[in-house]
């Protein structure tokens, strides 16, 4: 009976050169422990490194020693020596993550790029309803916020926090390197959020002129707000002190924090909730667009490209259910970030599409369909291009010329225009000069108060007229504006 400490703790000295012999590591005490009583119960000999390395069984009883009788900085120390002498594969997914968040980076800013310098190009010529908006204004403030996130995720995440390294792997400072930059990304992703639907909510609302639609979208507008305002606080506040965010992953400090994956859950749910309600409010509206079906068609795609990104958040819905059960945070972090980068993004992208579709159709100007709009630029001396325009009053048998307005809004009537009796019939508009493919030309219409007078005169008598005020017509055919 004395010769069984002898033999085991020869034994055990044939374990830890095998374990420790590539590299001059001490494992803790408590993992020596462990692992010597775990291999005594096992069916493998101490000196056979690929049975300790391969049996299933022993690694998961010493993974329950170790975690029960070690600490957790213990505990990584411990996995990252027996990974290294077994030999198992470093995973490395750095630049993988590197590579996306900077192409996506640099493209998203040349799109809103190309939007802004759209809506500038169309006021420099004279458009009066050209303005900027505050749907640009929102889409800006997103890309003040998205530009130094992939900077972040680049330089902190990726490069100073190890994300896409197993975390046991890296050293303790490493870590909380990466609990710094992972709070600070995940607070500034709940701001890009709020921000990408408030842009194009207030696209909506420039657009769209019914009553209903614009108090739905109003009351969207107040709850997306709410959304924004509350999660952004559940992000800075979740944990008091706020550093324990980045420290608690070691259990030797003391705070409190939220749980964590309930916020992120409850945020991506209720942000695919209203990107669902968004994408049915423009469609909801198509059957009372002026268009043929082949426009209807586009306009419905150009509203269903924002599918695309609901579609990247249920995969980000997906990675954070797997990254919840996670005890590799650096790595199993990889997809919900990889997916956050490409939804922020591609919504930025997606938000800036009509005003690409603008900037299109005046480089290649047969993408804008012709049919009613150009027929009515034509009529009104090429959409603004002239100085003055003419207006004809049909009759039977033909039509006569009965005055011009000019851009600057004063009409001139030819002499011969003045009619010695008769019934004559005008009607007033508010025209403004802008480009007939403007993407506020695919659904409203700025004729704002047409009115319809009545004169009758007699020879030799004073005039007295009759003004009707017609109901404006709210939706524009095609893109042109409606002339009288």
């Amino acid at each position: 009976m004395k010769s069984l400490p002898t033999r085991l703790f020869l034994l055990l000295i044939g374990a830890w050169a095998l374990l420790v012999q590539a590299q001059n590591l001490e494992l803790p005490a408590c993992a020596k422990t462990c692992l010597a009583t775990s291999i005594a119960r096992s069916s493998c000999a101490p000196t056979d490194q690929t049975c300790i390395c391969t049996d299933a069984r022993l690694q998961q009883e010493v993974n329950d020693c170790v975690r029960e009788k070690c600490t957790i900085r213990e505990g990584l120390v411990t996995l990252n020596t027996t990974s290294t002498e077994c030999g198992l594969p470093v995973q490395d997914k750095r630049q993988p993550l590197k590579t996306l968040a900077i192409t996506l980076g640099a493209i998203s800013p040349l799109f809103v790029i190309l939007r802004m310098s759209a809506r500038f190009m169309l006021m420099n010529q004279g458009g009066a309803a050209v303005t900027v908006g505050e749907d640009d204004w929102f889409i800006l403030a997103a890309l003040v916020v998205g530009v130094p996130n992939t900077v972040i995720i680049v330089s902190g995440l990726v490069d100073s926090g190890g994300l896409g390294l197993d975390i046991w792997r890296l050293d303790p400072e490493t870590i909380n390197s990466f609990g710094k930059y992972f709070y600070a990304t995940a607070i500034m992703y709940f701001a890009e959020v709020t921000l990408l639907k408030m842009s194009l909510l207030w696209f909506y609302l420039r657009i769209f002129p019914s009553r209903g639609v614009r108090l739905a979208l109003w009351a969207t507008i107040a709850f997306n707000i709410a959304f924004g305002i509350t999660f952004f606080l559940l992000g800075v506040l979740q944990c008091q002190p706020i550093s324990y965010f980045w420290t608690k992953w070691d259990g030797e400090h003391e705070g409190t924090c939220v749980d964590i994956n309930t916020v992120a859950w409850s945020n991506a749910g209720i942000s695919i909730a209203l990107d669902i309600w968004m994408l049915a409010v423009p469609l909801s509206q198509l059957q009372a667009l002026r268009l043929n079906w082949k426009k209807k068609v586009g306009v419905a795609l150009m509203f269903c490209v924002g599918t695309l990104v609901t579609v990247v958040s249920v995969l980000r819905l997906q990675s954070l259910v797997a990254f919840a059960r996670s005890d590799n945070p650096t790595m199993d972090s990889w997809d919900v970030t990889s997916w956050s980068v490409i939804e922020i993004n591609v919504g930025i992208m997606c938000t800036c599409l009509p005003s690409l579709r603008l900037l299109l159709v005046r480089i290649f100007p047969r993408l804008g369909g012709g049919g009613g709009s150009s027929d009515a630029s034509r009529a009104y001396g090429g959409g603004g291009g002239g100085g003055r325009t003419g207006a004809t009053l049909g009759g039977t048998g033909g039509t006569s010329r009965i005055g011009t307005v000019s851009k600057a809004g004063s009409v001139t009537r030819p002499k011969d225009a003045e009619l010695r009796g008769g019934i004559t019939m005008q009607r007033t508009y508010n025209v403004s000069y802008s480009d007939p493919d403007d993407e506020e030309s695919l659904v409203q219409m700025h004729d704002l108060e047409p009115r319809r007078r009545i004169d009758f005169e007699k020879p030799g008598s004073s005039a007295s007229s009759v003004t009707i005020a017609p109901a404006a017509d709210s939706w524009m055919s095609g893109g042109g504006r409606r002339s009288g």
